[in-house]
């Protein structure tokens, strides 16, 4: 459960959270998604991206990227920088080495090493099968532990808009 005070959460937003802002084949969570952000720019959250969330909505096809990128300059945000960072590469790694994700999903893993640098109190994704799961925040806990940073939660956009569906 969520503190009552949401507004001084810092919360990572990783790319899914803002690639739903624009995902036509899945209305609801593109709503749950757009009700999110409404709070976000009423200022509820301080919000954290990394270079490699920008670098992931760069891939993106055109008219979806421009589209996307409209989204991010209606809201204030900072980027962390996660590429050429040895912290956050070290942090990454350690998840591969500690079996929570593999090799082919560091992106995920760098993602994550973002908002553990960067102090968040929260990660918010739309990614269950590498991210929001009991696996994944067990293996959170244990670097947060060992690296003796702050511990950070993880969750789905409903949590954070407190499960209304209309």
């Amino acid at each position: 459960m969520m503190p009552v005070n949401q507004q001084y959460l810092k919360i990572y937003l990783d790319t899914s959270v803002i690639s739903y802002l624009d995902q036509r084949d899945a209305p609801e969570r593109m709503a749950e998604t757009h009700k999110l952000w409404e709070k976000i720019k009423c200022g509820e959250f301080k919000v954290v991206i990394s270079d490699i969330g920008l670098l992931e909505i760069a891939k993106c096809e055109k008219t979806k990227r421009n589209t996307l990128l409209g989204y991010l300059n209606e809201i204030d945000y900072t980027v962390i920088e996660v590429q050429g960072n040895e912290r956050a590469a070290e942090i990454a790694g350690r998840f591969i080495g500690l079996g929570v994700l593999k090799q082919k999903n560091f992106d995920d893993c760098q993602h994550i090493a973002a908002a553990i640098i960067s102090g968040c109190d929260a990660i918010v994704s739309w990614n269950f099968k590498h991210m929001v799961n009991p696996r994944t925040a067990k293996g959170i806990r244990a670097i947060t532990t060992l690296e003796g940073c702050k511990d950070i939660l993880i969750f789905d956009p409903l949590s954070f808009i407190g499960g209304e569906t209309e």
